[in-house]
């Protein structure tokens, strides 16, 4: 069976001040064509359809012309809900929508129950995981502590226990959306930490043929059954060397894999720039980027007389300026942004502490912090799911 594995779509979302529709509906007619021409059997996409809870109504209507154009082919789609989406919103109509072969799964009690397609050589079972928000989803799933790793064990048993009850050789594809261990992030994805920990095991999903993952934005290899599709487009900056691709993958009559990677359609290259003014204006290095999108940053030591004008004389496409001047470490000039860059919220705030009364906190006091994160993230979810 061939599948064609995509996820983080992100309908709606712009890129900077630039409205990515036009790129987004490119992409989703690129899609249909190579499912038409490279013959495959179904189409799985690993959740974030969307980039917010209520999407705009042109998001909406790309959406539905994308439903339309894969139910015209006549070829199979299983779909699940990402941390971007609403599972409510997402999932309406799934029961209507089943019968044009549109398998959406947005309820995490449906876990262990697949959607079901053939080929010549039996059945495929494919066990849609849409994103399980720990704290929304533990009693569900029994667990005592909200963890990631924990609610996606669970419901990987679901899935081993429908499996092992069905035709010996059953071949079986998992769709989840989560964050990996070994997997690289970007700075587009929202961030799902939960105790301190936001990724989980590859061995968590031991057991299935395939596991079509989406999250992080870059395209990627956990292991030979366990991959990222990525996003189709670049949601950031931090992605500018991405190669933006789906996964063709080849699963043969015994669950072998075999994968390649489908290239997507780029409005426009990405570059990042970084030097004095007057240096980035005359570097004839940098000609390759001047019909490129660029994030320039300044390191003037003084910040120089309308930049953004004269940055574009050059790159009439730049869509950030930062400014980073080049001064020593312990200049107290420093920006306050420049030493917490790379820092998480746990970290910021145990480094307060620390410089407020000069001792970090102890072990208790980390645990109260990071439960206090939790649950101010669990409150944002229910809010968003709430809407």
């Amino acid at each position: 069976m061939r599948l064609l594995h995509t996820s983080d779509w992100h309908l709606g979302r712009a890129f900077h001040r630039v409205n990515m529709l036009a790129a987004q509906a490119e992409f989703i007619r690129h899609l249909v064509g190579i499912v038409r021409e490279r013959d495959v059997d179904a189409v799985v996409v690993s959740g974030d359809v969307y980039d917010r809870a209520v999407p705009p109504l042109a998001a909406v209507e790309l959406f539905d012309d994308a439903l339309h154009s894969l139910a015209g082919l006549g070829v199979p789609t299983v779909m699940i809900s990402g941390n971007h989406d609403s599972a409510r919103r997402l999932g309406v109509g799934a029961g209507l929508i089943d019968r044009a072969g549109i398998h959406l799964r947005t309820e995490p009690s449906a876990c262990g129950t697949p959607v079901i397609l053939s080929d010549a050589h039996g059945e495929v079972a494919f066990y849609g995981l849409p994103y399980l928000e720990p704290a929304l989803v533990k009693d569900e799933f029994g667990v005592e502590k909200a963890g990631h790793e924990a609610v996606l064990a669970a419901a990987m048993d679901r899935v081993r226990a429908d499996l092992a009850a069905r035709a010996r050789g059953t071949r079986s594809v998992v769709l989840a959306h989560a964050f990996v261990t070994g997997g690289e992030a970007s700075d587009s994805e929202r961030d799902i930490t939960v105790g301190g920990v936001a990724a989980v095991p590859a061995g968590v999903f031991d057991g299935v043929d395939y596991t079509a993952l989406g999250h992080l934005h870059g395209s990627q290899t956990i292991t030979e059954r366990v991959r990222y599709s990525g996003s189709p487009l670049a949601y950031s900056f931090s992605e500018a060397d991405h190669r933006k691709s789906m996964w063709l993958v080849d699963l043969d009559a015994d669950g072998a894999v075999t994968a390649e990677r489908i290239d997507c359609p780029a409005p426009r290259a990405l570059a990042r720039i970084r030097g004095p003014l007057e240096e980035l204006l005359a570097d004839p290095a940098l000609a390759r980027h001047e019909d490129a999108w660029v994030e320039a940053t300044l390191t003037d030591t003084v910040r120089p007389a309308e930049p953004m004008a004269r940055i574009g004389e050059r790159f009439p496409h730049t869509l950030s300026l930062v400014f980073d001047p080049d001064r020593a470490p312990d200049d107290p000039d420093v920006s306050y942004a420049r030493r917490l860059a790379g820092r998480g919220d746990q970290q910021i705030a145990e480094d307060f502490v620390a410089h407020v009364r000069g001792a970090g906190p102890d072990e208790d006091e980390q645990t109260v912090l990071r439960d206090a994160f939790d649950a101010v993230r669990a409150d944002a979810v229910v809010r968003e799911v709430a809407r």
